[in-house]
C-alpha cells in the first residue's frame, strides 16, 4: 500500500513507461489525485488519476500504467 501522505502539490506524475502525465493539484477525497489544468495536454481541464494506479512515491508519483493507458482512461473534472 502506498503512503498517500507523501503525495504533495505540484509533484510530477510519471507513467510506468517514464512519461510525465501531469502535476499533482491535490488529493481528491481518499481515492483520486487531481492533476493541474496547466499540466493537461489542452491546458484547460483537470484530470483525475485513481490512487490504485500509484506504484510508489519518491520525489515523484510513479504509476503502474503506461502513458497511453492513462490518457485513454482518465476522467475530466467537471470544473
Amino acid at each position: 500500500m502506498t503512503d498517500i501522505s507523501k503525495i504533495k502539490e505540484h509533484m510530477d506524475v510519471i507513467s510506468s513507461d517514464r512519461k510525465m502525465v501531469g502535476k499533482v493539484d491535490h488529493l481528491d477525497g481518499t481515492d483520486k489525485i487531481k492533476l493541474t489544468k496547466q499540466s493537461s495536454p489542452d491546458g484547460q481541464h483537470h484530470h483525475f488519476i485513481p490512487l490504485s494506479w500509484v506504484d510508489h512515491v519518491d520525489q515523484h508519483v510513479h504509476l503502474n500504467k503506461t502513458g497511453a493507458d492513462i490518457t485513454s482512461h482518465w476522467q475530466h473534472a467537471q470544473s
